[in-house]
């Protein structure tokens, strides 16, 4: 049993990362208390001592429950009877390592923004710690939250299209399509290999692609041939990556991503092909997803309508016709991660259907960011995954 067995209320969250003009860290928070299960209450919201204290007095923190390195915040929050149970790491890569090394060892439940890492090496260390740790660890890749992508996922396991054949998935942006200004951090970390780690565009928004194909279709992937580029010049890491992909049992697919794509803003789609039908989902109209039966007309199927599943209705909160959107698919792996949370206190079993992404989503994500570079460098070569 868990020693935080017995605990009402909101789960005590802490957050590493997300302070001034961190535009993730706005967003996991909006995520965490949408639905009223988590409450913050410690931050080590960023690696300088005085915008650490800013950030913290800005969103309501206690003094002190403000912490000016997440070391310090790890040991003392575990040690406070009313200390937090998780934490959001919302830093840049580099720093997803050793951050949840410090609340792992410590019993704290890690819910991590994506990729896992920025390098294998890293990723390999956070696998042992998450393996020797009894707390739980959740990766927040945003788009498995959305209600139609469970229905698609529920659908192909079934066998609505048959045999898979074909998947096309890509995810398109063009806020790197120039040099950036200097202070534009969100722009400067992504973009440097000491803090982004192997990847650039394969690693930030090419492990999103790569997720949602493997989370929808369920296939077993075997081999890639990756061309990466980086088109702005002096740019050290790829901005744009075009990919082959093979899976067990003959299907074959394409991934795409770009952060160089003149006109494109947040353009994350898949096509999935089989046997018996298509289907077709789009992230910048989440709230459609067109399944395509061979020889039928094209059949569409909106958020909260009769025609989705039990799940995915679980996932909704407004009745047919309100769009829901990005916060909305955040807040629900928030609320994945809390029943698992809730359910970790006492040895319970976790109930039927709750699901999010997990250390093994993210080790697939690391093995295929590294797998694409190996292979563009070697001329775009096939690579065994």
């Amino acid at each position: 049993m868990s020693r935080f067995a017995g605990r009402e209320g909101p789960i005590r969250l802490g957050m590493v990362g997300g302070g001034q003009g961190a535009m993730i860290g706005a967003v996991h928070r909006t995520a965490a208390r949408l639905d009223g299960g988590y409450e913050l209450v410690a931050g080590a919201l960023s690696s300088t001592p005085q915008k650490a204290q800013a950030s913290g007095q800005e969103i309501g923190l206690q003094s002190d429950r403000i912490y000016d390195d997440f070391t310090q915040m790890a040991e003392r929050e575990s040690q406070r009877s009313d200390g937090i149970e998780a934490v959001a790491i919302v830093t840049p890569n580099h720093l997803h390592l050793p951050a949840a090394q410090a609340f792992l060892k410590r019993g704290i439940h890690v819910i991590c923004d994506k990729p896992l890492t920025g390098t294998m090496a890293d990723a390999t260390e956070m696998q042992a710690a998450v393996k020797e740790s009894d707390a739980l660890f959740i990766l927040t890749h945003t788009y498995a939250g959305y209600p139609l992508v469970r229905e698609a996922a529920e659908r192909v396991a079934r066998g609505d299209l048959g045999d898979i054949r074909l998947v096309q998935v890509e995810y398109a942006q063009d806020w790197l399509s120039q040099k950036p200004d200097p202070d534009n951090k969100q722009a400067s970390w992504r973009t440097d290999p000491a803090r982004s780690g192997i990847g650039g565009a394969i690693s930030d928004i090419g492990t999103h692609a790569w997720h949602l194909l493997c989370h929808i279709t369920g296939l077993q992937p075997e081999a890639l041939a990756a061309d990466l580029q980086s088109f702005v010049p002096d740019r050290q890491l790829d901005d744009n990556a075009h990919v082959m992909l093979r899976f067990a049992g003959g299907a074959r697919g394409t991934l795409w991503c770009s952060q160089v794509a003149a006109g494109q803003e947040n353009n994350l789609r898949i096509r999935i092909f089989g046997t018996k039908a298509g289907l077709e989902w789009a992230q910048e109209n989440p709230n459609r997803l067109i399944l395509s039966p061979l020889g039928e007309p094209a059949r569409l199927i909106t958020t909260a309508s009769p025609a989705t599943g039990e799940n995915a209705r679980r996932l909704t909160r407004v009745p047919p016709g309100h769009p829901e959107g990005y916060f909305e698919a955040f807040a629900n792996l928030y609320c994945e991660a809390e029943i698992a949370i809730r359910a970790h206190r006492t040895g319970a079993a976790l109930p039927e259907g709750v699901q999010f992404p997990t250390l093994a989503d993210g080790m697939s994500g690391m093995r295929f960011v590294q797998a694409c570079v190996q292979s563009s460098n070697a001329n775009s070569a096939w690579v065994t995954l």
